[in-house]
């Protein structure tokens, strides 16, 4: 049975699993069937011929689960986004209980308990995992350009690279500067929006700690990083933002 609290009162309602949760579920399972089934109607899927070592497809994509990284590889080096966003991504699941200071972790994950917890899970999957699983699916094609859905997937499309780095945009050619003014917008980034999170969090911190806000605050900027790289590249080109003789970010 599963407890909730009346709005008026402060007494305790048992509510039932059968039928009013499994009832719902049940209903949440059988629209995904329904549009799964009418998906495999319309849509022409169908096997394609063996694989050809001396012809490769164009374009050559990953399993769809795996599109997400590959999409990320556009906009990032390969070590960042094949190796340390993942590796973050652990991390965070792994550190969860260990930020996690709800006295309510037993049964109560309702949006009014968990507003953070929740709306930072629905964004980090729906919008930075299923977004880019499906912008490779159905927006990238030959040369792993991008093409609307109405548009033809034309082979031979070829588009101009015209991608600068961020200190390009300002101007800066010295490699010496623009190391510097990548590192500085880097590291004021991650102070700034820190900064916030103990602002916006100051009622919580003792409760927090210190080191639960700044692990939360590494881990959300992290992830909001790939978000605003990703508008950086289609908005405004912008290949890099920190260039440097060891490692490009």
């Amino acid at each position: 049975m599963v407890e909730t609290k009346k709005k008026q009162g402060r007494s305790l309602d048992k509510v039932y699993v059968w039928p009013y949760l499994i009832r719902i579920e049940a209903i949440c399972a059988i629209i995904c069937m329904l549009v799964l089934t009418v998906w495999s109607i319309t849509i022409d899927a169908p096997l394609e011929e063996s694989a050809n070592p001396t012809k490769t497809p164009n374009p050559s994509k990953a399993p769809w689960y795996f599109l997400g990284l590959q999409e990320m590889l556009v906009y990032f080096d390969p070590w960042i986004a094949g190796v340390v966003l993942p590796v973050f991504i652990i991390i965070g699941l792994m550190v969860i209980p260990y930020i996690d200071i709800n006295p309510k972790g037993n049964g109560y994950y309702t949006f009014n308990e968990r507003p953070f917890a929740i709306s930072t899970f629905l964004f980090g999957f729906l919008v930075l995992w299923i977004a880019l699983i499906i912008l490779g699916v159905f927006f990238r094609g030959p040369g792993w350009n991008l093409f609307w859905p109405w548009q033809y997937w034309d082979p031979h499309k070829v588009v101009a690279l015209v991608n600068v780095d961020l200190s390009e945009k300002f101007g800066i050619r010295s490699y010496l500067l623009a190391s510097i003014f990548g590192g500085l917008v880097v590291v004021g980034y991650y102070v700034v929006g820190t900064a916030a999170f103990f602002f916006l969090w100051r009622n919580s911190f003792k409760e927090m700690g210190f080191n639960r806000i700044g692990v939360t605050s590494f881990l959300f900027l992290t992830m909001m990083a790939l978000v605003i790289k990703v508008f950086l590249r289609l908005l405004f080109n912008i290949k890099y933002v920190w260039v440097t003789p060891w490692f490009n970010i």
